[in-house]
């Protein structure tokens, strides 16, 4: 399997009153930061996926938060460029991996082409690119896109997209969303048809059944506890998977988790209980779940989906009081010794054929030493024991660049023509 690292530039150093002063982490006011402590979180995000690299991940990923102090990330290409750049003088074959370009939001789709065009040709090839529709909050309050529209915002876009990556002629575009004379992006990206691609989401059934129809990966975004909503998520996928016709492999299905790594399971509660509260308190459960989906911008099966996923236990509603035991207890966290990470992230693995696993390292309050020190634990006891789980099976990885030993095919079906 596929083991990438993934993370977000957190703000870490929010107010200990946060929870009770503030409603919500997208709507912080920017007077509780200085400019140090900002300078100081992008310095040690960068350091952090450098290091991931030159430690040996398949990956490093990063996605895509307007107006969040939980992730300072409005432009992933950013970092992916500087990424690309970096990796490839470097000689260290890894997977670029922006897992969250919103196009349900974008009024400049061919920019986002553009842009990850070039990332892919600065890598050599290296590109995978990822896609969610939106974030409700960043899509309709932030940017002001209404709800209804997201979804088909998105699949126009996306549809754009791969049109100016597949084609070498010029293309007019008469969309509902977007219109363009002529789209002929300069350069294209270097991997033909195109770089992989995954959609990103939290389980919901129109998102999965868009990413198996048209051949795509899918990130699953597992914020409501692995042990709680896994089983029942993860079916949804594979059943969807033998209604489309598509066979159970696991390359398809990518999984975030945040893992904290120690020399033993105390030690592991002990340096991690107070960052992974904070993550939760202050940063993911610190956005309303009105403003995570605003009427309108789910279908009914999506709305069906998303209240039982969230609603066992009522423990994502409770996160701003959450403690770090019902947190592990309900597989929103991995946390131990080498041991338990590795036994239990298999065990996950081969029970819900994941195949690409997204290892948040760096979450919430973490400083710069304990990242770094969870990187190296994780890449060095860990790390190797999870990359043989699917060799024994006869599946193919088509969702990762060639040059790193993927194999990919044609798109099972030809990219939606632009009406004129």
């Amino acid at each position: 399997m596929k083991v990438n690292f993934f993370s977000q530039v957190a703000y870490r150093e929010l107010p200990e009153d946060f929870e009770q002063q503030h409603i919500s982490c997208v709507t912080t006011p920017y007077s509780l930061t200085t400019p140090s402590t900002i300078y100081d979180s992008y310095r040690d995000f960068m350091d952090e996926l450098v290091h991931a690299a030159r430690c040996g991940f398949d990956g490093v990923a990063v996605t895509e938060h307007g107006q969040s102090s939980y992730d300072m990330m409005p432009n992933p290409s950013l970092i992916a460029a500087t990424l690309a750049y970096l990796t490839e003088v470097e000689g260290l074959p890894v997977a670029i991996y922006p897992m969250g370009r919103s196009l349900g939001k974008s009024r400049e789709p061919v920019r986002v082409a553009e842009e990850m065009a070039m990332v892919d040709v600065t890598s050599g090839g290296r590109l995978i690119a990822g896609f969610p529709v939106c974030l409700s909050y960043d899509a309709s309050l932030n940017n002001a896109v209404a709800p209804i529209e997201s979804r088909e915002r998105f699949k126009e876009h996306l549809a754009l997209v791969l049109r100016s990556w597949e084609g070498s002629a010029p293309f007019a575009w008469n969309g509902t969303y977007s219109q363009y004379p002529s789209v002929n992006i300069w350069p294209r990206p270097l991997q033909q048809p195109r770089p992989p691609v995954y959609l990103t989401g939290t389980g919901n059934p129109v998102t999965m059944r868009h990413s198996l129809e048209a051949d795509f990966g899918f990130n699953y975004f597992g914020w409501f506890g692995l042990k709680m909503t896994g089983r029942r998520v993860f079916d949804r996928f594979w059943d969807l998977a033998d209604q489309v016709g598509v066979p159970r492999n696991p390359f398809r299905m990518s999984f975030m988790q945040i893992i904290g790594v120690a020399d033993t399971d105390e030690e592991a509660r002990r340096v991690y209980a107070k960052h992974v509260e904070y993550f939760f308190r202050r940063a993911l459960g610190a956005i309303p779940a009105e403003m995570l989906s605003l009427p309108g911008a789910t279908d009914i099966n999506g709305v069906r989906a998303m209240l039982r996923d969230s609603s066992d236990d009522g423990l994502f509603a409770q996160m701003k009081t959450v403690t770090f035991d019902e947190l592990v207890e309900a597989g929103f966290v991995t946390v131990g010794s080498p041991a338990t990470v590795r036994e239990e992230l298999a065990s996950y693995c081969t029970e819900y054929g994941i195949g690409n696993l997204l290892a948040m390292l760096n979450f919430g309050s973490l400083p710069r030493e304990l990242a770094m020190n969870n990187i190296q634990l994780f890449a060095d006891e860990v790390l190797p024991h999870l990359r043989a789980i699917w060799d024994e099976s006869e599946h193919e990885h088509h969702w990762w660049p060639e040059r790193l030993g993927g194999r990919p095919r044609q798109p099972m079906t030809a990219t939606p023509a632009a009406r004129s």
